[in-house]
Order: structure tokens, then C-alpha cells, then sequence
């Protein structure tokens, strides 16, 4: 089994900074120490003095496959993933058709095991009507259950109260959430409508897709998995007035309620909507600067407990539309990490708090086998950082298959450099070696 060696890194794993070698053997790592012998490896990567961090595990993105490949495909957005140092996540079932039977979840699969640079898993879809199906689900090979509680997907929306009644109290494993509120929504969306026609300015969606949207169904899904003791993951905290629904006195491990935070959601505000427009429009939508300082802090507290992207790309030309027929999402997981390493560099989050988010927290709450930290016995999911490095992000360093990023322009200090998938060197300076793909995330549940 071949093994290769990664000398003079610098560590960051498990709340601690601290220099070692690694070894890996075949997909997984077999030692950690400070001073291990080159004789035992086949290939040496002198990290010179570069930040070693477990490979981030996105837990929601939309890779479009199958059906809308004309936006993204898992090939390119693993890639993308690959490039920025994500070597895990988890997709979502809003493709076309929806993920919404076994059996088109098993193609999903089936298409992850064929194309996917990254380590995938993929999210049962739930609807109105397919409870009987979404029970099926095995909890140590799915990531879990999605439900759309809010218009973001149209069909996939589920508002009946007697399913979502029946999915809380009957679902075991992790039901993952998007919660806006339908009736609000389309109540704003009435009153800006008889305002501005069609030609609403795009910085009103924070007011469409309002606070109040969000909280309301938030707070209707908290109670549902209090009164069902289900376990709900609520997705892509976009307000300060939901946070008071999430508890940090007890370890995540003993959670029942849980919360995402998206790198746009810390990264922009409504201010940069006039600039960016509907580049930076999503569902729910990037809310006020206030909102983004206590998502923030909310991640540094703990109430928050994981960071993703909800990478979910769209062609330019769908972008460029009016208000209403300008799709809600946009591609970001080739730049999450380096966005984040940025937010160090800005002194607003530390490297072990950016590992504990996008990595071991992630393993921990959807209790993923052997992967999100750097230990010994695990799978060598790696990714090495030159956090001196700086770039711009431009059309031609884009790899997300729509070919445009809301980061167009920024200016990064950081440098994602090698990247390991199970101990395959998938990614160096910029070159792939697509000669080894992805595995199928596993739980132990």
C-alpha cells in the first residue's frame, strides 16, 4: 500500500496549532508525529511550514444533478469543492426529478460513485406525500432527511401540518430543514408587488424573505422536534431573532436542536446588494449588517454550530433576470475555506474555531465515520493552506460550471495548495489527478 509523507506542517486540529509530520498509508492516516522518518514513505510533500487542517465536510450544497446539468454537475462542483479544500458533502434533493423514492435516490448515488471527485452523500427528499418512502431511508448511509418548509423549491414544499406532524414524530434519523414561512412570503411579496410591478429592486428581497418569515417557521419547526424529541438541523440561519431558538450550555454531541451558518450570510449584508444585485441573492436572503455580526457571533458562541456554503449555482443569463424570475443561490464552494481564512486574517474567527465549524462539528452532528479530524486511523481527508498566498478570484480561476462567483474580484491572502481524498492526492498547485474518486460518506448511527 503506497504511503506518502507530509513534512514540517503545522497542525490545526482539535482546538490546537501545533507542528508534526503525517503519514498516510493507503486512504488512511497512520501516524502523527514530529519527526517521522522519509525512509518510510513513497512520496514526501515538504509542507514548508504550511497549515495542515482536516478537509472541510459541506453539509449543503446543489450540484443540479440530474436534470439541471446545464447549471453545475457533480463532476464540475466536486471539483470546485476539491480545488477549495471541501473534500466531503452532502447534496441536496431538489434536483429533477426530486429525491423524493428510493430509487432516484439511489441513482444519485449511483452518480456520486462515477463522477465525484469529493466524498458525497446525498439527502432524501420530503413532500407531502411520500412519508411511506422517506421511512425507508437507511440512517447509515443517508445523511438524512431534507424538508423545505418555505417556497424555495416550489414542489418540494411541505406546509400540509399532518405531514409534517407525521415526518417529526416518525422520522429517527437527522431531519434537516429550510424554513421561511409560505403565508408571509407571499404576503410581502403582494405588497411589493402592487409597489414596484416586476421591476422590484433587488435589495427588497431581505424584505420579502423577511425576518419574520424566517422566525416563523423556525420557531414552528423547534417545536415540532421538541414535542417529537425529533432531531432537527435547521439550515442557513440568515437572522439575529432566530438565534434565541439554539441552546450552547450542553456539548453539540447531546443536541437535539441544531444550527448552520453560510459563509454568504457572514460575508455580505444588504449593503452590497446594490453592487452585487441578484449575485448575492438567496433563499433565505442576506439580511442586515446586524444580523451578519450576530450570525457571527453566534458561531463563535456556539449557538451556531456548523459552517456550509448552500452552494447552488445558476447561469449567469438566469441571473440576469428581474426581480422575481432571477433564481435564488449562487456557486461557493471552491472559495468557503478561503473566505474564512480571510475572516482570520480580518481577526473575526481563529483557525481552530474555522476547523471546529467547517470540519469536526460537521462529523460530530451528522456522526460521520472516521472522517473531520486529523487522526490517527482515520481517512486522510487533508488539505494544506499557504496563508500567505494572495490572489483574486476572476474568470479564469473560476471552476463551478456557471463560470461567475459572487467573490468575482476579492482579493484572498490565503491559498488552499494540496488536497487529500482519502489519502489520494487529489488536487496540487492547482492540478488534479482525477485518477481516484470520492467515497460514500457512512454514519454510526
Amino acid at each position: 500500500m503506497p504511503k506518502t509523507l507530509i513534512k514540517n506542517a503545522k497542525l490545526v486540529n482539535e482546538g490546537k496549532i501545533f507542528e508534526s509530520d503525517v503519514l498516510i498509508k493507503g486512504q488512511l492516516i497512520e501516524k502523527i508525529e514530529a519527526d517521522i522518518s522519509a525512509n518510510s514513505a513513497d512520496k514526501i510533500i515538504d509542507a514548508n511550514g504550511n497549515y495542515l487542517l482536516p478537509g472541510l465536510i459541506d453539509d449543503q450544497v446543489h450540484f443540479r444533478e440530474p436534470g439541471l446539468t446545464h447549471k453545475a454537475t457533480i463532476f464540475t462542483e466536486s471539483r470546485a469543492a476539491v480545488a477549495g479544500g471541501v473534500t466531503s458533502f452532502m447534496e441536496m434533493p431538489n434536483t429533477v426529478p426530486n429525491a423524493l423514492t428510493q430509487e432516484l435516490l439511489a441513482d444519485k448515488y449511483a452518480i456520486g460513485a462515477n463522477d465525484s471527485l469529493a466524498n458525497y452523500s446525498f439527502f432524501m427528499g420530503a413532500s407531502n406525500d411520500n412519508l411511506e418512502e422517506v421511512l425507508k431511508t437507511n440512517p447509515k448511509d443517508v445523511c438524512g432527511v431534507k424538508v423545505f418548509m418555505g417556497s424555495s423549491t416550489g414542489n418540494m414544499l411541505v406546509d400540509d401540518e399532518k405531514t409534517l406532524e407525521g415526518l417529526f414524530s416518525k422520522v429517527s434519523m437527522l431531519i434537516a430543514t429550510h424554513c421561511e414561512d409560505e403565508e408571509t412570503i407571499k404576503k410581502n411579496t403582494k405588497i411589493y408587488k402592487e409597489k414596484y410591478g416586476e421591476n422590484v429592486p433587488m435589495e427588497c428581497h431581505p424584505e420579502i424573505r423577511s425576518e419574520e418569515a424566517c422566525y416563523a417557521s423556525s420557531s414552528m419547526a423547534a417545536s415540532l422536534a421538541k414535542k417529537h424529541g425529533t432531531r432537527l438541523h435547521i439550515l442557513h440561519i440568515s437572522t439575529e431573532k432566530e438565534l434565541s431558538l439554539f441552546d450552547n450550555s450542553i456539548p453539540l454531541a447531546q443536541k437535539r436542536l441544531t444550527a448552520e451558518a453560510c459563509i454568504h450570510h457572514l460575508w455580505f449584508n444588504d449593503s452590497d446588494y446594490k453592487e452585487k444585485g441578484s449575485l448575492i441573492k438567496w433563499n433565505p436572503a442576506v439580511k442586515k449588517a446586524s444580523d451578519q455580526k450576530a450570525i457571527l457571533q453566534a458561531v463563535l458562541d456556539n449557538r451556531i454550530d456548523v459552517i456550509a456554503t448552500d452552494h447552488a449555482p445558476h447561469t449567469l443569463e438566469e441571473k440576469s433576470n428581474t426581480y422575481f424570475n432571477a433564481p435564488s443561490g449562487g456557486p461557493l464552494v471552491q472559495h468557503s475555506l478561503v473566505a474564512l481564512l480571510e475572516m482570520y486574517h480580518q481577526d473575526k474567527i481563529s483557525l481552530e474555531k474555522i476547523v471546529e465549524k467547517a470540519a469536526h462539528n460537521v462529523a460530530i452532528l451528522f456522526q460521520i465515520e472516521k472522517r473531520g479530524y486529523i487522526r490517527e486511523g482515520y481517512f486522510a481527508d487533508l488539505v494544506l493552506v499557504n496563508l500567505n498566498s494572495p490572489w483574486e478570484v476572476s474568470k479564469n480561476n473560476i471552476l463551478a460550471k456557471c463560470g461567475w462567483s459572487p467573490f468575482e474580484g476579492a482579493k484572498f491572502q490565503s491559498q488552499v495548495t494540496h488536497t487529500f481524498i482519502s489519502g489520494h492526492l487529489a488536487y496540487e498547485y492547482g492540478k488534479f489527478d482525477e485518477s481516484n474518486l470520492g467515497m460514500r460518506l457512512t454514519f454510526n448511527r
